[in-house]
């Protein structure tokens, strides 16, 4: 690696992002790089991530979804992410289906993060998702789909719950393992031109 400067990302935090993601020691300092360019502070605001956000969905309205993404990555509560939350929010938005990458789904969903998401929660993200669904693609989703709304009853279903129970992490992580349509419907996958 290049000669170390004072604002080299830590040897700690390299080890701990390369057990904990996919990405390589190269493609991690690439990203610091950026992120210290992009960020002087260290830290990045909601503001700045939805423009990280809206890079990934240029063609859509990625701004309340992104809300959310920040909101579940935010670990520590403190309104910014630092450069180890960042990464492992890219990290868990883009690898495969992995309990990890369900169990971040789950404290996406859990808005109020008590523990529990109940109905209103869901159709809150779904109405989120379907921001980022340009609207080409909303005509071609099926009829039981269509909407935020429908969406929304549509995922809840798949847990056997009734519109006033609440779903703890174990059952919804259980409920979209079980069900191909449920792990769909969780996140927005752009079709593959």
């Amino acid at each position: 690696m290049g000669n170390a400067t004072s604002s080299a990302i830590s040897k700690e935090i390299l080890e701990d992002l390369k057990l904990s993601t996919k990405f390589t020691e190269m493609e991690i300092c690439q990203w610091y790089e950026n992120f210290q360019k992009q960020c002087p502070t260290g830290r990045i605001s909601p503001e700045e991530f939805e423009e990280i956000y809206t890079r990934f969905f240029p063609e859509a309205d990625a701004k309340s979804y992104a809300r959310h993404v920040f909101r579940s990555f935010d670990t520590n509560d403190d309104g910014t992410l630092d450069f180890k939350e960042y990464i492992i929010a890219l990290h868990m938005t883009s690898s495969g289906k992995t309990t990890r990458k369900l169990e971040w789904a789950f404290s996406l969903f859990d808005v109020d993060k008590n523990g529990y998401i109940n109905k209103s929660e869901v159709k809150e993200i779904c109405q989120a998702i379907f921001k980022l669904i340009p609207e080409e693609e909303q005509k071609m989703l099926p009829g039981d789909e269509n909407t935020p709304e429908k969406r929304a009853n549509k995922l809840w279903a798949y847990f056997d719950k009734k519109d006033n129970e609440r779903l703890a992490e174990g059952e919804f992580i259980k409920g979209v393992i079980e069900n191909e349509n449920a792990m769909r419907l969780i996140q927005y996958e752009p079709l593959k031109q």
